[in-house]
């Protein structure tokens, strides 16, 4: 499937019938588009599985609390809905995107709550996140913009509007030729990517952010499985950004960049070492058990 992502053919879950993808459509004054009041969740389906997808709805609704709304419709019926969009799709192998929204209505301020709360699922089939950065490493630039103090955001929630920077971040990083950008926090302490979460590797041991104030990834968490059953010493904790100097190995993970190994970071670089090949050979294969 190519081509714009508003003209391609297929058919999208829509407030709980599929429509034409070229009819999956919302009004100009949609509280969302104006005030950010959207949550959304990215998966992957392998072999004609959403991987973690339950997980992935339990957070979708979590998500639409923190933002003060309620999604109505059960885990169960969001689930339902997503392999429904995969079925009439003809797709047992694609990225899932389930996106929630306070839609137009009586409201439109700030207030909305008397605006329907709206929910869909697309999908499309997509490669690897990086490119060919998947093999041989991803080149990071170091963002301006950082992670917001937790007391100003619901850093909990997959939220849209928490992307406004990763968005700005990404563009310059690619102008410069890079693949992503890592953020530092407010205090200055590294974060993550712009839409992966980050961990290093010193010593045989890894050391990864920890998530007080940026998104705790379903795939980080998977990962800290994974490392856990090879016994590996994880330390997750602030880092200091002078501390990349020291680091051997870094990847990053994510739904849609699984886990990517990671080949330079600004002026930093490290190799793609024997742990990293390990947990992303693995990763593959985990995802499709």
């Amino acid at each position: 499937m190519t081509g714009a992502y508003d003209d391609r053919d297929g058919k999208i879950w829509m407030d709980g019938t599929l429509v034409e993808w070229r009819d999956a459509k919302v009004h100009i004054l949609t509280h969302a588009l104006h005030y950010a009041s959207s949550v959304f969740e990215g998966e992957r389906c392998y072999n004609g599985k959403i991987f973690k997808g339950v997980e992935h709805s339990e957070r979708l609704k979590r998500s639409a609390n923190l933002l003060d709304f309620d999604i109505p419709y059960s885990v169960d019926e969001i689930e339902a809905a997503k392999y429904a969009m995969l079925e009439a799709n003809g797709w047992t192998d694609a990225y899932v995107r389930a996106v929630a929204w306070r839609g137009a209505g009586e409201d439109m301020g700030v207030s909305a709550k008397k605006n329907p709360v709206r929910l869909a699922v697309a999908g499309w089939e997509w490669g690897n996140y990086y490119g060919d950065a998947k093999m041989k490493g991803a080149k990071l630039d170091i963002a301006k913009w950082r992670r917001p103090d937790p007391a100003t955001i619901p850093c909990e929630a997959k939220a849209a509007g928490l992307y406004m920077i990763c968005t700005m971040s990404k563009h310059a990083a690619e102008e410069k030729g890079c693949s992503d950008a890592l953020m530092y926090d407010y205090r200055g302490y590294v974060a993550e990517a712009t839409g992966a979460n980050i961990f290093f590797v010193k010593d045989g041991e890894v050391h990864t952010p920890k998530p007080d104030c940026f998104l705790n990834g379903i795939t980080r968490q998977t990962v800290l499985g994974m490392l856990a059953e090879r016994g590996v010493t994880v330390h997750e904790r602030h880092i200091m950004p002078e501390e990349l100097d020291g680091f051997e190995q870094c990847w990053l993970t994510g739904t849609a960049a699984e886990v990517t190994p990671v080949g330079q970071i600004g002026d930093y670089t490290f190799e793609v070492g024997a742990l990293t090949r390990d947990i992303a050979e693995n990763y593959e294969k985990l995802v499709r058990l």
